[in-house]
């Protein structure tokens, strides 16, 4: 485990420090508590925190409960109060505060060994429930309600001035595949298609059915259509194979980026329109969000489509195919 360790003697840091290393914990000394504090913000690797109860810049009670305000949610971490005072109601204010656990200083190397196991248990249940709560059982990818969560984080930095693209793409004809070769290999072609969509530092969501939506921070529409663009030639390439026959899928993609005063749901909404624009322009293809496009649809705080309108013919079909309904099209 990756541990900070908060005391204003350098002695207890060196002597906890050395200990930890002993039982291969990562250990990392901090004598400000400030200091501390800070560097659990910026590093989500930090798995626990052993504070002492006296320090300077602020008490360990408050630090305590400033880490635990950092804990809340996705990021366990587990907290012990260390303290050479251990009377009960000493112990109670530290759960009180935020704690997990509370132990004697110097503390007892078998007896911090086994806190710390205890934490890796629990960090180790907490981990398994977030990634139950946060991903798409199907594909892995991220679902509806933490894609959404995530684009928050994305919709912070594009507003400081990181560039930021959304792509959103589906199946071809997914119904199709489903009537003639059955669910089963519906289920490989998507759970497939959001393996080849994964991709260092971008964010996939499957937001439902065959769709899925794909952020891309630092890139503007052009880098990102380049993207979608090897990732549909990538999918067009694949094979898939049933009893009986083997098949191929393609997919549609619509690529919008971030504008000044923008909204991320102003931001899917301008990549869905350029599916749709895809979708009626033959298909198979990468078109890149123009002003030209209509509003396809607004999303709620959970991701839902929650209206949707026709939008015009933005390209036109290819020769032999029929248009398509204004609801959306597969």
């Amino acid at each position: 485990m990756r541990v900070v360790v908060v005391d204003p003697s350098r002695t207890v840091l060196k002597f906890v420090t050395r200990m930890l290393e002993a039982g291969e914990h990562e250990a990392l000394p901090f004598a400000d508590a400030q200091a501390a504090l800070a560097h659990i913000k910026s590093d989500p690797n930090v798995n626990a925190m052993i504070t002492s109860a006296e320090l300077i810049s602020m008490s360990g009670l408050e630090l305590c409960w400033e880490v635990r305000l950092l804990a809340r949610g996705r990021r366990p971490i587990y907290i012990i109060l260390m303290s050479s005072n251990q009377e009960r109601v000493n112990l109670v204010e530290a759960l009180d505060m935020g704690a997990d656990d509370f132990i004697g200083k110097p503390p007892v190397p078998a007896e911090l060994y086994a806190r710390l196991r205890a934490a890796g248990r629990l960090a180790a249940m907490q981990n398994e429930l977030i990634r139950l709560a946060t991903t798409d059982p199907l594909t892995g990818a991220l679902n509806r309600r933490a894609f959404f969560e995530k684009a928050e984080e994305m919709r912070v930095r594009a507003e400081a001035g990181e560039p930021l693209a959304a792509v959103m793409f589906d199946i071809d004809h997914f119904k199709r595949i489903n009537d003639s070769y059955g669910h089963d290999a519906g289920d490989d072609c998507i759970r497939t298609v959001a393996v080849e969509a994964t991709m260092e530092n971008a964010v996939l969501g499957r937001l439902g059915g065959e769709e899925y939506a794909m952020l891309l921070p630092g890139r503007d529409k052009k880098r990102a259509a380049d993207c979608a663009e090897l990732l549909r030639l990538r999918l067009a390439a694949l094979q898939f194979s049933t009893r009986k026959e083997t098949f191929a899928l393609t997919c549609s993609f619509g690529v919008g980026d971030w504008q000044a005063n923008d909204t991320i749901n102003a931001l899917l909404t301008r990549a869905d329109a350029a599916l749709y624009a895809a979708k009626r322009g033959g298909r198979n293809r990468v078109v890149m969000a123009d002003p030209a496009l209509q509003v396809a649809a607004d999303y709620d705080s959970e991701g839902r489509h929650i209206r949707s309108v026709s939008r015009e013919d933005t390209a036109a079909p290819s020769q032999g195919s029929q248009p398509p309904p204004t609801s959306r099209v597969a």
